[in-house]
């Protein structure tokens, strides 16, 4: 019999604060939500820019998710957490020697983002005497409403210009050691519109058919990219599974029987994590300055960047509660962290509890993506949070959070100058 999870309250005692929490049932719910219903030959790569834990990544490789990859670290992870082989996907538009040459000794599939990279690739494929399976990342001409940041249509730093691709004549893709077997494309993220979702998907799969016929490569492979989003704020609502792939599997069941062995991928990063994850900090402070009543935590933006509300052209708050409230009476609060910056606010006027006090506990729901891996843990040398995942009702240490030992002891000091030399 499966134990009862431990409650926010008894994690913070185990774990002490700030401290990350990851529900393991609700990334299992969140994988198979859409992975039940979704077209059965479209296959998930998770994208570990997410969250790169090596226990999240783990749980969502146990359950069918390949893993898309954008640095030496992360394939290295993906590894230990047990992928192989063509489970794995690399892109990155800034892909050293090093990256390319172990991706392609684990025999990943690459996702080339210029024609200058399709040059290493040749040569590392060369060294290593190996056929390199290669996908062309394309900036589509198009672009759609809908998400928090749209890649196609703009200059950008990712993939090759499809005007570009389009004027190449079909032997500049033709290397010796590599074979351009496909395209990936990465429409933006946060996308909360069912609509626009499918339309990006009909028009990439489109543009992937008028490539391959018109530069004469094999369609072995399309990744869609994703960018599903999650509800953070209010007035937004989650994507609904089944009406998502009510759009969506029609387009892709047509792509199929035109396409019967191509191999249909779409990565998924926030969607997966995002809802499973709690930033818990504990509140040391509070105080009243202009008429603001401010509660400062023992974490804040240090390990939650994303709360700032990076990437949005106004500031809304994550969902924000106390744990374990004692009264319904709710005033603004300001929730702060211990940095020495304003912009350490993990919440601007959020209601919460009139009583709150120090010792209080505050949890940062929808909190499993994009938080110490996109967040300044060193700033004031405080270091990274740790991290727990709940799985199967046992809480499981999968980050100790670092010491001053861990943030020192790769840092030395000048040693002593000759002073008989330098000073006569």
């Amino acid at each position: 019999m499966t134990p009862s999870p431990p409650s926010l309250t008894d994690l913070a005692e185990e774990f002490g604060t700030p401290l990350y929490v990851y529900d393991g049932d609700r990334l299992r719910e969140q994988y198979r939500g859409l992975r039940d219903r979704l077209h059965p030959d479209v296959e998930f790569f998770y994208s570990l820019k997410a969250n790169p834990n090596l226990a999240v990544t783990q749980s969502l490789l146990e359950l069918g998710a390949g893993a898309e990859l954008s640095s030496l670290a992360e394939l290295v992870t993906a590894q230990r957490a047990g992928a192989t082989g063509e489970q794995m996907l690399f892109l990155g538009p800034g892909k050293s020697r090093e990256e390319i040459a172990a991706a392609l000794a684990a025999g990943a599939c690459l996702v080339a983002e210029s024609l200058a990279e399709l040059e290493v690739v040749d040569a590392e494929a060369a060294r290593l005497g190996i056929t390199a399976s290669v996908l062309l990342r394309i900036n589509p001409g198009f672009s759609l409403k809908g998400g928090g940041l749209t890649m196609g249509g703009k200059p950008r730093q990712f993939g090759i210009d499809e005007e570009t691709v389009l004027a190449l004549p079909p032997a500049a893709l033709r290397h010796d050691h590599l074979r351009v077997s496909g395209i990936q494309v990465y429409m933006g993220t946060r996308i909360l519109s069912a609509d626009a979702i499918t339309e990006n998907t009909a028009r990439i799969l489109d543009l992937a058919e008028r490539l391959a016929t018109e530069l004469d490569f094999p369609l072995d492979t399309v990744d869609v990219g994703g960018g599903l989003g999650v509800a953070y704020h209010s007035k937004e609502s989650d994507l609904d599974p089944g009406g998502l792939t009510e759009g969506l599997n029609p387009v892709f069941g047509k792509f199929r029987a035109e396409h019967p062995d191509t191999r249909l991928v779409m990565e998924l990063g926030r969607y997966l994590t995002a809802p499973a994850g709690t930033y818990l900090t504990r509140v040391r402070y509070t105080k009243r300055s202009r008429g603001e009543a401010f509660a400062i935590c023992d974490g804040g933006t240090n390990h939650h960047m994303a709360a700032v509300g990076i990437g949005s052209p106004f500031r809304r708050n994550f969902p924000i509660h106390q744990v374990a409230a004692r009264t319904d009476e709710l005033t603004p609060w300001n929730i702060t962290g211990p940095l020495c910056t304003p912009n350490d606010t993990l919440g601007k006027d959020v209601l919460l509890p009139a009583d709150l006090a120090p010792g209080d506990l505050i949890g940062v729901a929808r909190s499993g993506a994009y938080g110490p891996t996109a967040s300044p843990v060193h700033f004031l040398s405080h270091g990274a949070p740790a991290e727990v995942l709940v799985r199967d009702g046992r809480a499981h240490l999968v980050r100790r959070r670092d010491t001053v030992d861990d943030l020192l002891d790769r840092q030395f000091p000048v040693k002593e100058m000759e002073h008989d030399r330098t000073r006569g």
